[in-house]
């Protein structure tokens, strides 16, 4: 589909913007002292549930919290009855809660277990915790230890309560009674939210106001992931989108966006009034569109931040760049009323990634996401308007690590991060760019313009064969025929897009 932007030298549209952690390894089973009290570990670091199975992970989540306890709580690994009733004992005892594997009663001469390992063996690692514990005895539903004395049930008094804070994220309650138990003796407050703590409204929610509590991830789906650390630290920021997680493009939240430079009417609707009323004007817009579905409807700015140019630039690159020190007052005043920001590059003949890093003060700001309008990325020789531009995976991946890294090193929410396409040349070997850096949410903003039966055509056409990513769609207040309204853009647009952007 064939459309037509305006273009402006950015000097002027510049003069109108002025004017307007690694997880802790476990430690190695150490004796303590008999009877001893129990003491919470007092690292900050993030401890992961990593094995594969359950009683494996019941162990870690013990060493993680608990330095030392004066007994603990024992149930067969296959018997969730008997474990429900195990951490309701943990839990008033405040003592760790840890599943058998093998016997189901202490024995001189266990039994086999399936593979034929006695169950002495299979349980190494369970009575290893109970030494380094310094504990003295077990309540056993159903299950036993050799050499550890057992009491029965309502027997023991509970242990003193430990102060240390403490917030655990579980990826499954249902495989994990014995970790979760574990970390509710320590005090702990639990919550569903794995593996992706980010897009977890109820993990974003308890890290932030617990900032200084010790995070424990419990569930095997954690340890693909390498990148817990600064997943919590993110999530400790705080900062959240209006349905309470970090991730844009969740599937349970639509964002609708102004675009254009400030400044600047002839690029778009969101430079046809100065900054407050812009996004009075955004925050309306996405009003009417709440009324009209059941997703977390929001404002957000899509904002050119360097501008394809008709004639060469003083680099000779076609593109002028708005300095970001120009652009921040703007920036700030939509981070302030609670409205994302993105920046966009029309990069001319420059790569996007030497475009991107002139803004990296803008982008470590939570709340500012980067796109990438392919259509101005030309050639040595091209120019706008003469060529539809195109970008090559390669390319993309490159500027894509660039910001994921960012977003690591500060420690910043994910980010969102946008690439433009209406036509099927102009992302070139799609299936080669990355789209699963997890400090990045990607959208393919499908921004035709024209009739609507077009529009629709390649609306199908972009999305057919396409990677797993969110999807953006846009009306063209002057040139689409006709313009649809916000209740025909939810009834004619399937899937509903994740990003409703007007220009």
């Amino acid at each position: 589909m064939e459309r037509v932007r305006a273009l402006v030298v950015v000097l002027a549209a510049a003069a109108l913007v002025l004017s307007g952690c690694t997880a802790a390894p476990a430690p190695e089973p150490t004796r303590t002292p008999r009877s001893a009290a129990v003491r919470l570990v007092a690292s900050d670091a993030t401890a992961v549930a990593d094995a594969s199975r359950a009683p494996e992970r019941a162990v870690q989540v013990s060493r993680s919290v608990f330095a030392a306890s004066p007994g603990v709580v024992l149930a067969p690994a296959g018997d969730g009855a008997a474990q429900r009733r195990a951490a309701a004992e943990a839990a008033r005892l405040r003592v760790p809660m840890l599943l058998v594997r093998g016997a189901a009663s202490a024995s001189a001469s266990p039994s086999p277990s399936p593979s034929g390992t006695p169950a002495a063996a299979e349980d190494g690692d369970v009575r290893d915790e109970v030494q380094r514990l310094g504990a003295t005895w077990a309540v056993g539903f159903g299950a036993a230890l050799p050499g550890v004395r057992a009491r029965r049930a309502g027997d023991a008094a509970p242990s003193a309560p430990a102060g240390r804070a403490l917030v655990a994220v579980v990826a499954d309650p249902g495989a994990d009674t014995a970790a979760i138990a574990t970390a509710r003796a320590a005090g702990g407050q639990v919550v569903t939210g794995g593996p992706d703590l980010n897009g977890s409204a109820a993990a974003v929610r308890a890290l932030s106001r617990a900032k200084r509590a010790r995070a424990v991830l419990i569930g095997s789906r954690f340890h693909a992931r390498g990148d817990l650390d600064w997943a919590v630290t993110a999530a400790r920021t705080g900062w959240t989108y209006p349905d309470g997680g970090q991730r844009a493009w969740d599937g349970r939240s639509l964002h609708v966006a102004l675009y254009g430079t400030p400044g600047a009417p002839v690029l778009g609707v969101l430079g046809r009034q100065d900054g407050p009323a812009t996004i009075a004007r955004a925050t309306a817009l996405a009003g009417q569109y709440q009324a009209l579905t059941a997703r977390k409807v929001s404002p957000m700015l899509e904002v050119i931040a360097t501008v394809a140019s008709g004639g060469p630039t003083g680099d000779g690159d076609y593109s002028g760049e708005i300095d970001p020190e120009a652009l921040e007052p703007y920036v700030d005043r939509a981070l302030k009323a609670g409205v994302p920001v993105i920046l966009d590059l029309q990069p001319g003949r420059e790569d996007f990634l030497s475009q991107a890093k002139q803004y990296a003060s803008l982008l470590e700001k939570p709340g500012v996401g980067l796109a990438l309008d392919p259509e101005w990325r030309l050639g040595p020789k091209q120019k706008p308007l003469v060529q539809i531009g195109r970008v090559s995976a390669a390319e993309v991946n490159r500027t894509s690590a660039w910001l994921a890294d960012l977003v690591r090193t500060h420690g910043l929410p994910p980010k969102p991060f946008v690439l433009h396409q209406f036509r099927l040349t102009m992302l070139q070997q799609r299936q080669e760019i990355v789209v699963d850096r997890p400090e990045l949410d990607v959208l393919i903003h499908v921004d035709g313009q024209g009739s609507q039966p077009d529009k629709q055509a390649t609306w199908r056409a972009v999305r057919a064969g396409a990677p797993h990513v969110g999807w953006g769609w846009k009306n063209f207040l002057k040139t689409d025929h006709p313009v649809l309204t916000p209740r025909q853009t939810i009834q004619q647009v399937h899937p509903t897009p994740d990003l409703i952007t007007y220009q």
